[in-house]
């Protein structure tokens, strides 16, 4: 991943701000769909939400919206910082945060996470938490080792541009045969021309995760 930004900022006397960023709230949410943007390998700058990474998911958010039930509660994770730092893993914290401020607002409900490049890697990390029906990785950061074992009887899409110079297809490829051997519900669908930005056949990237997602909503669907 690439980036190495400044040090962390100092934090307010108000604490930390929420990690839930609700884009649509029902009434009485069955479901929820969190999504979870990019970053850096290292980066302790504040995470803006009209940077690149956070806004090349809206597009995402809005397929997704047209496609699922009215009922399913649709919104973003937001992150302190932009990088995944090490051991420290901001990103993954954040989406636990933000799972459980969604506890507080919709209860306990299926949620499916969304997650692009780092958020990708944070969203299957973060489905450990019970509530997580399942995963749509969007060109996933994938590192060697990556844990996997949490991952039994949960539902994994991963989609891969085959042109992507930023995170490697294959090694998201080896993840996926890893997260089955550990009993994982887990598919890989290749982008052709696909590139990381997720631009090059933009509608085809929408539409897939948007069916995928719907589809890990409904027990007994079978993914696109």
């Amino acid at each position: 991943m690439p980036g190495h930004e400044s040090p962390r900022p100092s934090g307010t006397a108000r604490g930390p701000a929420a990690a839930l960023r609700p884009r649509r709230t029902p009434r009485d949410p069955q479901a929820a769909v969190l999504f979870l943007h990019g970053g850096s390998d290292t980066g302790r700058a504040v995470s803006r939400p009209w940077y690149p990474a956070p806004l090349r998911m809206r597009p995402f958010v809005r397929a997704v919206a047209a496609t699922v039930p009215d009922d399913v509660l649709l919104a973003e994770v937001r992150y302190r910082v932009r990088g995944w730092n090490g051991t420290d893993a901001d990103p993954v914290h954040d989406t636990e945060r933000a799972l459980r401020e969604l506890a507080g607002l919709a209860g306990d409900v299926p949620v499916v996470l969304v997650g692009h490049s780092m958020g990708g890697r944070a969203a299957l990390r973060a489905a450990a938490v019970p509530e997580v029906r399942g995963v749509v990785a969007l060109a996933p950061w994938c590192p060697e080792g990556e844990p996997v074992a949490h991952l039994r009887d949960k539902d994994v899409v991963v989609l891969h541009g085959d042109h992507d110079r930023v995170t490697d297809p294959h090694a998201s490829a080896a993840f996926v045969r890893r997260a089955r051997e550990s009993g994982a519900r887990a598919a890989m669908r290749t982008v052709p021309g696909g590139d990381h930005a997720m631009l090059r056949h933009a509608g085809h990237w929408h539409r897939t995760a948007a069916a995928a997602v719907a589809a890990l909503l409904t027990p007994g669907r079978t993914t696109p």
